[in-house]
């Protein structure tokens, strides 16, 4: 049994199922898709493995609500979101039917059209393969990307913004590696600050997963490049993703990216149109 029990609509709907059915015991998956566990059911609710309940309304509550997560401590049922002080949005935890993503102030962080949050950082950090030595991972949010970095680099340095999404994180079951993992580095603070404070010639590899322009401009600037180029190693490669470059607004994006970094040094740029982004070689 995980410590988090984490549910969507996605996960109680077949306990509605089974309840009409008239069965005693359902199988559910308690974190979202990475775990399955055996329930009881009865006519007050759902009983899990170790003791926690969770009542036929709260049940209801949740099919009912097809873009929440909910936490179930004990037999408390809370919504999974949280008020950000510092940027005055909400970021809240969003199901998609396994691996989910974090949505802030209305704009989901990972595709979920076509793909999922787990593939979409896959083909970010695969664009930037291989990923070995040390890796920088400018916005950490739900923490995949340092994740997946980590399984192969030898540390990730990754680098949050807002502790309001490192409170979504901790209560995410697809993000605990990121509070376990000895090779995970986490800074605090805004990357185009922290980056000028990090030595020269640090990294292997830069992950660059900014939200989009209008929420950070600064981190689409040539002075953040910049500080990008001087960080790597030579021969060391920055992913950037800018959206779809076949879009009208991510091939502007990207357009506008490329020419800022070769303007701050890189010799060779490549579009990475799967992974929705470019690939800068220093």
């Amino acid at each position: 049994m995980p410590d988090l029990i984490v549910l969507s609509y996605y996960e109680v709907k077949p306990l509605l199922k089974a309840r009409e059915a008239g069965r005693a015991t359902a199988n559910l998956s308690p974190d979202l898709g990475l775990t399955v566990v055996e329930v009881a059911l009865s006519t007050g609710g759902v009983t899990f493995p170790d003791g926690e309940e969770l009542d036929w309304q709260g049940v209801e509550d949740i099919a009912r609500s097809e873009t929440k997560c909910f936490h179930l401590n004990g037999s408390t049922l809370s919504e999974i979101r949280v008020f950000s002080e510092m940027t005055g949005r909400v970021c809240s935890l969003y199901p998609t039917g396994g691996c989910p993503t974090m949505v802030i102030g209305g704009f989901p962080m990972h595709r979920i059209k076509g793909t999922d949050p787990h593939q979409d950082t896959i083909q970010k950090v695969k664009a930037a393969a291989p990923i070995v030595g040390n890796v920088l991972d400018t916005t950490t949010g739900l923490g995949y990307t340092a994740i997946e970095a980590a399984h192969t680099a030898s540390s990730v340095t990754t680098v949050e913004l807002d502790p309001a999404s490192l409170d979504v994180a901790r209560l995410n079951p697809w993000s605990q590696e990121l509070f376990g993992n000895p090779k995970i580095k986490q800074l605090m603070g805004n990357s185009f600050d922290v980056i000028q404070d990090l030595p020269d010639g640090s990294f292997t590899r830069i992950i660059h997963d900014p939200p989009t322009f209008s929420l950070a401009g600064e981190l689409y600037s040539g002075e953040f490049y910049r500080h990008c180029y001087r960080v790597l190693t030579r021969g060391g490669r920055l992913f950037h993703y800018t959206g779809n470059l076949k879009s009208g607004e991510g091939g502007q994006v990207s357009r506008g990216a490329i020419k800022r970094l070769k303007e701050a040094g890189f010799a060779r740029i490549v579009p990475k149109y799967d992974a929705f982004g470019v690939v800068a070689f220093k």
